[in-house]
């Protein structure tokens, strides 16, 4: 048995939805599996689904539904009519940089008198600033226009207008209560904006206000707006996906020079480009320009038509990445020895762990907190706040991830004394706070933990899309799958279930063997579908134990020599039947078993040894007391007599040597909780003795028992066994057979031949049926060891087997 590291959410049509699949399969003609996902992802007809895989500019949306794109735009011509001086205001993130640039390519093609200011991450934090404001003022600009930012901006934006300038923010962040005094706000989620879209990012929004000042779709624009959406886990449903589509599509056949040097530097080819290259290559370097320096050399990267110029900013780009991965190594490690302190200290003190990691670190960079935040939530699962503290001022700046269940915007803004500031969403935050508020802080956002999260949500959920057949995950199935890119935050590639997969070929891959490769079968056909698990080394053993399997993976398809194979990803699997360890005929039983124990020990795991003679028996307990030091421990003990009915605890079963009961061991097999592994420690070869179950040797024994009546009571059993040739039990067991069916009497002299038996099948006595059931048994513990495996996982009412989740 292998537990799953996730919890399986298997996703399930109803009635109507399963109609809609096969309205949608008949009219597009798709692959069942490509209809069902796309009733899974909000298609309910052939017309959405059409839409959704392949719908252009004219399904987006009027920009004037926006609510203040009138006012914005209005002014903004104003501005290019009057020569006015306008200073695009951005913010360093990826859709910051993106925002930025998206505006100063509008204000070229207005032929807007313009500039732009980024602020530094570390020195001036987030958002508007007064002495930004005050600059702006001093060099004559009389116009700010906000990107990615300026919603929660109520006082630079108040002081801007005292000053006489105007602001026009353009946003997608959440509004907090009070909005600024802004001569125009655009954000799709501000109050009363009946735009039909939320979910676009500061570029998505940039790119609308492009496309109502210039009466056009720009969509030689497209590639930076989706740089944007994408880097900024926008979901790629609606407009998004078309921003997507068409930015993917101008990369790959006409790339500017910015987006052709990130390629190169991230190792793409532009004419094969995908959301996933631009999400974990391209989007890091852009970022990494704001997280460890200033986010100026990325926006002149975007914008400009110099192929050298570009190429010189993508290196310095990837180096700044490079460093920055050092820095994120660097303080994850610090920050994971600081959060195992804090639980060494709860579990001491018998209190429950905190609900919410929030860790503050003196001189820990705020530009790669994010980063190191997502990582601490993907090991351990819960809501994670990290801050970088500066020592001198005692502030801290940070940033928070959470798990589903848990809105962070929600929680920060029921404790908002605490901070000097805040702001993202629910799923992403950013604070400043001083260092005396952070235990407050933990403390308040542990309070709205317990309010808004479940015990069970503190362990992540593998949402499953599809259970796929083996035989259905083909190059035709990924073909039509990859209909439904692109994939991304709201898009997700889809994960399928291969269940009950044959397992066949286990390989290591990798110079250090740390990845996993499976041959999967269906269990009839050969193996036919390869499967890679990265990272996943360590199941290499336990699945060569192993029947069979169930994976869950994304489907793609493997390109090597001219060759298209398709291939399952490996995100997550379960071996639902205990592992069988062959390690029969060993010349070194005795070392075997010993470390067996010891690991069982190390591990802390349950076990029992099953065992037939008394000399395996005592060297076994022996071993057993000997890793403790003395006595029998109590993690493993031998099969007990008489199998309780309700079973037991067992987490590993030894058969030392053959057992004394073939039908108490299957017995233990059905009723143990929680066996994961069987380990077979016993001669190779078995003695041949099943001829004299048959009723040919049976009738020869019997006629030796009468030739040789009376048999002496004391001797009978080896004064058989020597005339006959056979083994003394096989003897013993005749005489007992024999006298059960009144066959032969036991008297004085010892075992005699009945005179005139009545006829009677061998069939009528218990412990012939029994004894056959105890050879049939012994017969699967000497055959191969995936006919044993075969065995393990049919045997009935087993309380390993699990049924899979709904």
């Amino acid at each position: 048995m292998i537990g799953s590291k996730t919890r399986w959410n298997i996703r399930k049509l109803n009635e109507e939805e399963n109609q809609a699949a096969q309205s949608i399969q008949a009219a597009l003609g798709l692959n069942p599996l490509a209809a069902r996902l796309l009733v899974q992802r909000g298609c309910m007809t052939p017309e959405t689904a059409h839409d959704f895989m392949g719908a252009g500019i004219e399904s987006m949306h009027d920009p004037y539904l926006l609510k203040g794109m009138e006012e914005a735009a209005a002014r903004i011509r104003k501005a290019a009519a009057d020569g006015e001086k306008v200073l695009v205001y951005g913010d360093y993130d990826a859709d910051g940089v993106s925002s930025t640039a998206l505006m100063i390519l509008l204000m070229r093609e207005l032929g807007i008198r313009h500039d732009y200011y980024i602020p530094h991450r570390t020195r001036e934090g987030y958002g508007m600033n007064i002495p930004a404001v005050d600059k702006a003022a001093r060099e004559g600009f009389t116009l700010i226009v906000t990107v990615d930012n300026g919603i929660s901006a109520v006082e630079p934006i108040a002081h801007a207008r005292k000053l006489g300038l105007s602001v026009v923010v353009t946003d997608h962040h959440e509004p907090p209560d009070v909005l600024p005094d802004a001569d125009a706000i655009v954000n799709p989620k501000q109050p009363g904006c009946a735009y039909p879209f939320k979910g676009l990012c500061g570029a998505g929004v940039a790119f609308k206000l492009a496309q109502c000042l210039l009466g056009r779709i720009p969509l030689e624009w497209s590639d930076i707006a989706a740089l944007g959406t994408i880097a900024d886990l926008m979901p790629l449903a609606d407009e998004n996906r078309i921003i997507v589509r068409s930015g993917l599509h101008v990369i790959r056949t006409s790339p500017r020079p910015g987006f052709a040097a990130l390629a190169e530097a991230g190792g793409i080819k532009t004419e094969a480009v995908t959301a996933s290259d631009i999400g974990f290559q391209m989007g890091p370097r852009v970022n990494a320009a704001g997280r460890l320096d200033h986010a100026a050399p990325a926006v002149v990267l975007l914008v400009t038509d110099n192929r050298e110029e570009a190429e010189e900013i993508a290196s310095s780009l990837d180096e700044l990445n490079i460093e920055r991965r050092e820095v994120v190594a660097d303080i994850a490690k610090e920050a994971e020895a600081m959060w195992q302190e804090r639980c060494r200290r709860a579990d001491e003190q018998g209190a429950p762990r905190p609900g919410v990691i929030v860790l503050a670190g003196a001189g820990w960079n705020p530009g790669v907190v994010g980063i190191v935040a997502s990582k601490l939530l993907e090991k351990h699962y819960r809501p994670t706040v990290l801050l970088g503290l500066d020592e001198q001022s005692g502030m801290c700046k940070g940033s928070a991830r959470t798990i589903p269940g848990y809105d962070l915007f929600e929680a920060l803004s029921s404790c908002k004394e605490l901070m000097e500031h805040y702001g993202g969403h629910a799923a992403a935050a950013g604070m400043t706070l001083h260092r005396t508020r952070l235990d407050e802080l933990e403390e308040a956002l542990c309070a709205q933990a317990e309010l808004q999260l479940r015990s069970e949500d503190y362990i992540p959920v593998c949402d499953i899309d599809l259970v796929c057949p083996i035989e259905e995950a083909s190059i035709e199935t990924a073909g039509e799958l990859a209909l439904l890119e692109p994939y991304g935050s709201g898009n997700p590639v889809p994960k399928l279930l291969i269940s009950v997969a044959g397992i066949g070929d286990v390989r290591l891959l990798g110079k250090e063997k740390t990845h996993l490769k499976l041959a999967l079968s269906s269990g009839i056909t050969p193996a036919k579908l390869d499967a890679i698990g990265f990272g996943m080394g360590e199941f290499a053993d336990p699945l060569a134990a192993s029947l069979r399997a169930d994976i869950v993976g994304e489907l793609t398809v493997n390109e090597w020599n001219g060759k298209r194979k398709p291939q399952l990803m490996i995100r997550d699997l379960r071996v639902r039947e205990p592992r069988v360890y062959d390690f029969r005929g060993t010349r070194d039983p005795v070392g075997r078993l010993a470390s067996i124990i010891e690991r069982l020990r190390q591990e802390k795991r349950t076990a029992v040894i099953v065992t037939r003679e008394r000399l395996h028996l005592s060297s076994a307990l022996e071993i057993a007391a000997g890793s403790e030091g003395s006595g029998n421990p109590g993690w493993t003990h031998c099969l007990p007599e008489e199998v309780p009915a309700g079973g037991f605890s067992c987490q590993e079963i030894i058969l030392y040597g053959s057992p004394s009961s073939c039908i108490r061991l299957e017995k233990a097999l059905r009723l143990s909780h929680g066996l994961e592994a069987l380990h077979l420690l016993y001669p190779a070869d078995q003695k041949g003795s099943a001829d004299w179950l048959e009723r040919a040797g049976m009738g020869r024994l019997y006629a030796w028992i009468r030739k040789l009546s009376p048999l002496p009571a004391g001797q009978a059993g080896r004064r058989l066994a020597e005339a006959a040739g056979c083994p003394p039990e096989r003897a013993s067991l005749a005489l007992e057979v024999f006298h059960q069916l009144g066959f032969i009497e036991r008297r004085d002299e010892g075992w005699t031949a009945a005179e005139a038996p009545a006829r009677r099948d061998l069939s009528e006595s218990a412990l012939y049926l029994e004894a056959l059931e105890e050879e049939k048994i012994m017969s699967r513990l000497f055959s191969a060891t995936e006919d044993i495996k075969s065995w393990i996982a049919g045997l009935p009412a087993s309380s390993h087997h699990t049924e899979l989740p709904a």
